[in-house]
């Protein structure tokens, strides 16, 4: 009797045991552009792992993945240390916590001309990081596949940061912000 033995390939074994784990933050504007564009790959079956989305306040609840609005602490932690890979927004406090785990992550800046976000400071944020080689940013939501597939040929290396410097970038990130509005005589921190 002859026994069969099914041999996985990389990237089958890879999604054998993937998880993605996708966190819009809390801010209270929606993100459509990023879920539809999950969805949109999940149903087109490019997107085979098993996908967890923190949705905060984008009332989208994408088919084909596990939709929360909000997630308590401890199973966030367990979701982002269990992920082979963090897709998240341009906020900082998300995009620390993938990196200091030692995730992949990839970044998709909430933008102002989508009506997702006031402003566009999370472009800001996206460029210093990209800078560092920390993260992978998908500005058009159309290359975000591409993004997943490099992803899933990096290895991440756990890095910790030093508060000191990201409050530095903030700071440098806030000046800039404030001159932009000096010239129209209101002060955008007020």
């Amino acid at each position: 009797m002859e026994k069969h033995v099914k041999i996985l390939s990389q990237s089958n074994l890879w999604r054998l045991s993937a998880l993605i784990f996708v966190t819009l933050g809390t801010h209270e504007r929606p993100f459509y552009r990023l879920v539809k564009e999950i969805e949109k790959l999940i149903q087109e079956k490019k997107i085979r792992e098993k996908v967890v989305i923190q949705l905060g306040f984008t009332d989208y609840f994408v088919e084909g993945a596990e939709c929360y609005n909000f997630i308590p602490e401890e199973k966030f932690q367990k979701y982002l240390k269990n992920c082979s890979l963090l897709i998240t927004h341009g906020g900082l406090g998300s995009i620390m916590r993938g990196i200091n785990a030692g995730k992949v992550v990839i970044v998709v800046p909430r933008r102002k001309k989508f009506n997702e976000h006031t402003d566009d400071h999370q472009l800001q944020i996206v460029k210093e990081a990209r800078k560092r080689g920390s993260v992978l940013v998908v500005y058009d939501i159309k290359n975000l596949l591409k993004a997943i597939e490099k992803a899933k040929k990096l290895k991440a290396k756990k890095r910790e940061y030093k508060p000191e410097k990201m409050l530095k970038i903030i700071g440098r990130i806030l000046k800039n912000w404030e001159r932009k509005y000096e010239n129209r005589n209101c002060n955008p921190l007020l």
